[in-house]
């Protein structure tokens, strides 16, 4: 199953005008930043066999798998920003994982309130639903700068997940969490286990 998932996330995948500028783009995202293997290596965490790593300045999420790149998503972060601290509203950065997995089986456009399904985005009060389809629970991994205390991602709610506005994804809209399209959504949430590294920077 995962397998055929992540053929379809391949096969789906878009291809780069011709260009230095692109070719630039590409090979800067192709790569598991060096800055992410060392803090894995650094807390003593192996690799998993998938990793997302969020590209903040290019609003870019970008699949690896076995150290492989796979495939780039468009994605949103946060409107205000970079930050590690509760209350912040801004998308932390650092070394996370998966800590859980949130609707799976719904429906695109099922709408969640404290990860809860209360309805969805055919429904008129629900038509600018904020948490919709399906949630990445992410963890920070780092003490005392993603994990502990106020900047604590997991105690901050810090997901990967749907909305009902995807015309704004590509572009920062969030309040922290990192949105991702419907279509990107559900393949990439079947295809990764709980426990998948999650890495976030700001370049």
């Amino acid at each position: 199953m995962k397998r055929r998932v992540l053929m379809l996330l391949m096969s789906a995948s878009v291809m780069l005008t011709s260009g230095c500028a692109n070719l630039r783009f590409m090979n800067s995202q192709t790569k598991i930043p060096e800055t992410c293997l060392a803090t894995c290596d650094k807390l003593k965490i192996t690799p998993t066999k998938f990793i997302l790593v969020a590209h903040v300045s290019s609003q870019k999420l970008s699949l690896f798998e076995d150290g492989k790149f796979v495939k780039n998503f468009h994605c949103s972060t946060s409107r205000f920003g970079i930050g590690q601290v509760e209350g912040s509203n801004r998308t932390p950065l650092g070394l996370h994982r998966i800590a859980e997995k949130i609707g799976a089986g719904e429906p695109a456009g099922t709408v969640f309130k404290a990860r809860t399904v209360v309805g969805h985005t055919s429904q008129p009060e629900f038509a600018d639903a904020k948490i919709t389809t399906r949630i990445l629970w992410l963890a920070g991994l780092e003490p005392d700068f993603n994990c502990g205390g106020n900047v604590d991602s997991h105690h901050r709610y810090i997901y990967i997940h749907g909305t009902a506005d995807q015309k704004t994804i590509g572009k920062p809209a969030s309040l922290g969490c990192i949105h991702l399209t419907d279509a990107d959504l559900i393949p990439l949430f079947d295809l990764l286990p709980s426990g998948t590294l999650v890495w976030i920077q700001e370049p």
